[in-house]
């Protein structure tokens, strides 16, 4: 890697001395602070009272920068290239991903407001993100009930969380989310910063949906703006149980005449859907970190059970061709998964590359390595055989995280993969951008 001012350029294959040590720190902290949170959360009966064990994971987290670590140096933070992101969350979220996805998900909510803001907003929002102290949460609040992979459909339903600007330039809410990790903070009053995602009408009615993506404006609401409504503008209605992620808050959450100062616009109608959809563009390339996270954990289980055990045969398994080819797919996935997420990161913060290409990267990072972190996960319990079926070697566990990968983060197939298929629809679409 070449560093040339504050843009990466991705010269090499090989990780530079100051890349290693990010991993090498992830890994420490992995091991000796995320390693111990599954102990505590998973004695807890409901979602909601493994998110709150989770507090005291996260506030390490903070301390040990890696809150500060996802906001660009030039606003504050110490971030100087994403690619260093994607190689702690690698080493992290295998190790324990619930607490590593409550720390990515802040990321994501803060990436709105890094993209979107100016000095004036990130000098209000940012600061609670910058002290290095106590466990804010910010979330990026998207989804809704009735689901949104087709939100900016013409003629389409669309969101159906509304906002209209009052005469005194205050913005009422209304409307549902669900899925949206970390909104509703520790105690249900909601997280250090909420990006709310709303659909733009005059008076509390909903506008035609001919040009959905020209109404779409994103509110900034923190838990003082909570405070000064009434008890029954923002509610909890519901945490729901996860099969994977066992200790994520991703909540049900209802605004009802919810007011948000005028100062607290961050995008209006016209520019806030291409902020979101750039901001979950970024977001998809992440997902390919943990994906490879979670490939590069059972290919180890996997290898060092067949270099070790003869399952009462006369030579180490390795040495059967069947296993042996297993091992060899699953590196190859493992390795290609890891640098499609290495060039997404790489083309999002260099400015001689196009949107859309980088567009394109993140998604195929995204959908190849959440798609076959479920496959490399089966294939290493092929390997491995009866034995991995056993609670206590933690394949039960990893295979529930990884299935929720293709789906979270807008779905493989109704999101990820039709974004892909309108960039290949464009008549300028040039396939071998990049190569």
């Amino acid at each position: 890697m070449k560093i040339e001012g504050n843009i990466v350029e991705m010269t090499s294959f090989v990780l530079s001395p100051e890349q290693k040590q990010v991993k090498n720190e992830a890994r420490l902290f992995a091991q000796n602070v995320l390693s111990e949170a599954a102990t505590v959360y998973s004695r807890l009966d409901t979602q909601a009272e493994r998110f709150h064990s989770i507090r005291p994971f996260y506030r390490k987290a903070v301390a040990a920068g890696q809150i500060h670590a996802q906001i660009p140096a030039a606003i504050g933070g110490t971030s100087k290239n994403l690619i260093d992101v994607a190689l702690a969350l690698e080493e992290q979220y295998p190790v324990d991903p619930s607490v590593s996805l409550t720390i990515a998900a802040t990321g994501l909510g803060l990436t709105p407001l890094i993209l979107g803001g100016n000095p004036v907003l990130y000098k209000k929002f940012l600061s609670p993100f910058l002290t290095g102290e106590g466990e804010p949460l910010a979330s990026l609040v998207h989804s809704e009930p009735g689901g949104t992979a087709n939100w900016l459909e013409k003629g389409g339903k669309g969101l159906q969380t509304a906002a209209y600007c009052q005469d005194d330039g205050t913005w009422i809410i209304n409307g549902e989310k669900l899925w949206t990790t970390n909104s509703a903070g520790w105690d249900g009053k909601g997280a250090d910063l909420q990006c709310v995602v709303c659909r733009y009408c005059t008076n509390d009615e909903l506008l035609p949906t001919d040009t959905p993506a020209s109404a779409v404006v994103v509110l900034l609401v923190t838990r003082e703006t909570i405070a000064q409504n009434d008890d029954s503008a923002y509610q909890v209605l519901a945490e729901p149980e996860l099969a994977g992620h066992p200790a994520v808050s991703g909540p049900h959450t209802r605004f009802t005449n919810f007011k948000v100062p005028g100062e607290n616009l961050l995008a209006a109608p016209g520019v806030g859907a291409t902020l979101i959809e750039n901001s979950f563009g970024m977001s998809a390339a992440l997902v390919g970190a943990m994906s490879a996270g979670i490939m590069q954990t059972v290919f180890e289980k996997a290898l060092k059970f067949s270099k070790t055990d003869t399952r009462g045969g006369t030579v180490p398994i390795v040495q059967r061709q069947s296993v042996a080819d297993l091992l060899i797919d699953l590196k190859i996935k493992l390795d290609a998964s890891r640098l499609l997420t290495y060039r997404a990161l790489d083309y999002v913060q260099n400015e001689s590359v196009d949107a859309k290409t980088a567009l394109e990267a993140c998604l195929q990072a995204k959908i190849y390595g959440s798609d076959n972190a479920v496959d490399c996960t089966t294939a290493a319990m092929k390997i491995i055989g009866i034995t991995s079926y056993a609670q206590d070697k933690g394949f039960g566990k990893i295979l529930n995280d990884a299935v929720c990968l293709s789906l979270f983060d807008g779905g493989n197939v109704g999101v990820r993969r039709r974004q892909l298929q309108q960039l290949l629809e464009h008549d300028d679409y040039e396939s071998r951008i990049g190569f």
